[in-house]
Parts: structure tokens; C-alpha cells; sequence
């Protein structure tokens, strides 16, 4: 495999206002990003123990395995599908996320949905590198046994050991970030491809330890479903699937932009999620089947997977792989998404790396260790957050594809002269904004309102199902109320 040259940004047009523009926010000259490199990425973003401890979740829901892996391909078929439609308009005009946005928000209004996002993707950063930690944490105890000392005693929830484990993947991931995108890149390339090494060596170990005959795919808890029953329960799992990747999907024109055509992001796209995945979900199904004979119970968690095995090559090669793909996962997911989130707010003052020291930062003053293990904590904090995804990315993909017309003055996006074509309304889209409003209230109320009437006693009517909708809640509305604004009121035209 040939090394692709470097994608190269290039120095912001004196034209270009520079409250608006930076070298990271600016077109990119050359961008050089082959189908490998856009596969890589969605391995490193698939390969994570959340995505591993997500698919075998599911079988919690009483579903048989036929049934999960349907629900898992379905899903990711879908994330396909509107991953190609974010990507295009970021990989035509070279530009990220937040910039592009500019052209349905307004120069300014773009702010909103990059500081929605940037704000998610901190939080989510901090809980990533603290499960990398826990994997650390691990090979310390085994090969360092003296350390159980510094595990015991908490300073704000977490032990010494605790934070010198997340110190040390809190600096690595901001050392290979700081390198820039080639430097990311090159890692990305290298941690999907060797965390599915990692996979299928424990899967082909537990299998040879349970015997092949011992082991049964059919991994549903609880009470079996019958096929009508199993239909509602198979469309929440699949709902699941959506929005375990609904962040990366909405900023994914952060990394199509860098696509030598939209041809390769579409191959890259269809070889990282529908082929990529279902590897990965057959993998997943076969390595939790193993851990029934093997261990006596069924393990989801591939960290406490490795843990049980108790051999020091084991725990050594799994915790530190574990380690790699969530570091993998955090910097394409929740670490240059605000970097160029924050940037976009003052291009002058904060750069593409400050914009994602910012993350780095706030990820520790939040002390995700301690919100991470309530339940609540997450629904009414990251819930309200996420139900702005799918409004965000209805509008979106409206604005682009049905009210521009797929066109965009890229000239435009970086100039405040009221006679732009997104200035708009004082460097505001109303119509998007309002769109926002209209269709960001109710996926919100579909997250709060169902467990806050449960949490108070006002019904003891279990509905917080309803959560599970709340990206094609948002979405949907989203992208309706877009049209119908733009229709009654017209402030994108085609250019």
C-alpha cells in the first residue's frame, strides 16, 4: 500500500475576512485521502470497547443472534447512508464541519451547531480516556502489583492510581494530536488493523479453550421474544446503532474533506461500516458465545474478558491493544471535532490544536470517572446534548441538498461584507435557527420527558423508550421544518 502524500492546507486568500479564517478553516489545496484511509478510520472508530461492550448489549434485549446481527447491519447500512450525504458537501469544497454550516446558519450562526457538538465531544473524550484507563490500570496491577496501593485511597472520586492512568493516556493522545492530521492519520491506520488482530487471536484462544461444539451463538437474556414481539425490541436496537455513531456522523465532513474524490469516501465508507462492522459483529457474537464455557458467564466487556484470562502476555497485549483503540476512537471522534468546533468560534485566537487542548482540558475538569457510573447523571446531560444531533443534521443535509442545490459560493464562507451570500440576517439564518428550535424541542422532550414523569411518580407508565427515537425524531423535524421555512421565507438560494 502506497503512503498517500499529505493533504495540504493552504494560506487563507487576503480576501478572506480573518474573524472567519485560519489555515485549518480555510479550503484545503490538495486533499490526498485514499479509500484506506477513510477505512482505517471508521476501524479505529468501530473498534472501541464501547462499540464492542454496544453490540453484545443487545443481547440483553432478548433477541436472538440472527436477530442482533440483523439489527447491527440495518443500523450501520443506514449510518452508510447518511454518512455519504454529510460527507459530499465538506469533500467538494474542502472545507470542515462547522465552516460548511456556515452556508445554511450563516457565517455566524455556524457557531451553534459547532458549539453543540464541540460540547458533546468533550464530554465524551473524558469518558473514553477513562475506560482506556481502566484497561491500564489492569496491566499496572498485574505487572506491578505493588501499585494496588495507590488504587485504594480516592481524591474526587478517583484513586492516585486512577489518575496517573488517565494522566498518561490523557498526554498520549494529546502528543499524537498535536503532531497533526498525518501524524493522526498514521496512527489511525495503524490501530483499526491492529486491534482486529488482537480480536481475532482472543476469539480463536477462547474458542480453542471452550471447544467448538461448546459453544452456542444464541446469546438472548431474559425472556425469549416471539417474532411480533421481537420487531419493536429489533427497531430500538437498531435506533441504538444509529446513535452510538450519530457524533462522528454529523462532523464527519471533518475528515471527508481530506477525501481525494467523493468516489473514495463512498468506498472507504461502504469497506469501514456495512463490511467492517458485520466482521466486527461476528467477532463480537463468537468471542462473548466463548466466554460461557470458558468462564461460566457471559462477559460483554473485552477489558474483563482479558482480566479473566490471567495470563501476563494476555492481560499485557489486550489491556494495551484496548488501550490503542480507544485512543484511536477519542482523537477521530471527540478530539478534532472541537478542535475545529472552537476554532471556528475566533479562527485568530484560537488555532486548529488550541481548539482541541480546549476539549482536552475541559474532559478532566468535568471528572467524567464520576458522572460516567450514574445512569441519570448521562441521560439528562449527554440525552439533552444528544437529542440536538439529528436536528443538526436535518438541517443540515436540507439546506445543502435541497435548498442550495448542492452548490456553495466557498468565497463566501469567509467573508463578513453584509452583501455575502451567508450573511443573511446579521450574519444569521432565522430560518435555521428557528428550524433548530422547532425540531431541537421535541427530540429533547422525547429524551427528558418520559423518565422525568417516571423519576417524579407522575406515571408509572414506562415510555423512555421513546429516547431511542430521538435522532430520527430530530432529524426528521429537522429536516421539514428546514424546507418549509425556506420555502415560506427563501434565504438560501442556489448559487
Amino acid at each position: 500500500m502506497s503512503e498517500p502524500t499529505a493533504s495540504i492546507a493552504q494560506a487563507p486568500p487576503p480576501s478572506y475576512d480573518p474573524r472567519l479564517t485560519n489555515e485549518d478553516l480555510a479550503p484545503l489545496k490538495k486533499q490526498s485521502w485514499s479509500s484506506y484511509n477513510i477505512f482505517a478510520f471508521w476501524m479505529s472508530d468501530v473498534h472501541s470497547v464501547g462499540g464492542y461492550v454496544t453490540a453484545g448489549s443487545l443481547f440483553a434485549l432478548g433477541l436472538a443472534s440472527w436477530q442482533v446481527l440483523f439489527a447491527l447491519l440495518a443500523g450501520i447500512v443506514i449510518v452508510n447512508v447518511f454518512c455519504n450525504l454529510v460527507a459530499k458537501p465538506s469533500q467538494v469544497t474542502g472545507v470542515p464541519y462547522p465552516v460548511i454550516n456556515r452556508a445554511v446558519f450563516g457565517v455566524l450562526g455556524a457557531n451553534i451547531p459547532a458549539i453543540v457538538r464541540g460540547s458533546i465531544a468533550i464530554a465524551w473524550y473524558g469518558v473514553q480516556t477513562y475506560l482506556a484507563s481502566q484497561a491500564l490500570i489492569i496491566v499496572f496491577l498485574k505487572f506491578w502489583p505493588a501499585t494496588a496501593a495507590l488504587n485504594e485511597p480516592t481524591f474526587l472520586g478517583l484513586s492516585v492510581l486512577g489518575y496517573i492512568c488517565y494522566a498518561i493516556l490523557w498526554v498520549a493522545q494529546a502528543a499524537v494530536f498535536w503532531r497533526g492530521m498525518n501524524a493522526i492519520r498514521r496512527f489511525v491506520d495503524f490501530a483499526g488493523p491492529a486491534v482486529y488482530v488482537v480480536m481475532v487471536v482472543l476469539a480463536v484462544y477462547l474458542v480453542s479453550q471452550a471447544g467448538w461444539e461448546n459453544i452456542s451463538l444464541d446469546l438472548s437474556q431474559g425472556e425469549s421474544l416471539g417474532f411480533a414481539e421481537s420487531i419493536p425490541v429489533m427497531l430500538s436496537a437498531i435506533a441504538l446503532v444509529v446513535s452510538y455513531f450519530s457524533g462522528p456522523m454529523l462532523n464527519f465532513g471533518d475528515f471527508s474533506r481530506y477525501g481525494r474524490s467523493f468516489q473514495a469516501v463512498k468506498t472507504g465508507n461502504f469497506l469501514g461500516l456495512p463490511i467492517n462492522f458485520l466482521f466486527f459483529s461476528i467477532l463480537t457474537v463468537i468471542t462473548a458465545s466463548a466466554t460461557v464455557p470458558v468462564f461460566g458467564e457471559l462477559i460483554t466487556d473485552p477489558i474483563h474478558t482479558v482480566e479473566r484470562i490471567d495470563t501476563p502476555f494476555a492481560i499485557l497485549l489486550g489491556g494495551l491493544t484496548f488501550v490503542i483503540a480507544t485512543v484511536g476512537i477519542n482523537i477521530v471522534a471527540n478530539f478534532i471535532s472541537p478542535a475545529f468546533d472552537f476554532s471556528n468560534v475566533s479562527p485568530q485566537k484560537i488555532s486548529w490544536r488550541t481548539g482541541g487542548m480546549i476539549a482536552a482540558v475541559g474532559s478532566v475538569v468535568l471528572t467524567p470517572w464520576n458522572w460516567y457510573g450514574n445512569p441519570d447523571a448521562i441521560h439528562y446531560t449527554l440525552g439533552l446534548l444528544g437529542a440536538l444531533i439529528g436536528p443538526l443534521f436535518g438541517i443540515l443535509i436540507a439546506g445543502y441538498y435541497i435548498c442550495a442545490r448542492q452548490r456553495v459560493a466557498v468565497d463566501d464562507l469567509f467573508t463578513m461584507d453584509q452583501s455575502g451570500r451567508y450573511w443573511f440576517s446579521k450574519g444569521y439564518n432565522p430560518n435555521a435557527i428557528w428550524a433548530t428550535v422547532a425540531s431541537g424541542g421535541p427530540a429533547i422532550a422525547s429524551v427528558l420527558v418520559p423518565k422525568m414523569l417516571l423519576d417524579l411518580g407522575v406515571t408509572t407508565t414506562d415510555m423512555t423508550w421513546i429516547a431511542n427515537y430521538s435522532w430520527f425524531i430530530g432529524c426528521g423535524l429537522g429536516y421539514v421544518a428546514m424546507i418549509a421555512l425556506e420555502r415560506r421565507s427563501p434565504r438560501i438560494t442556489a448559487v
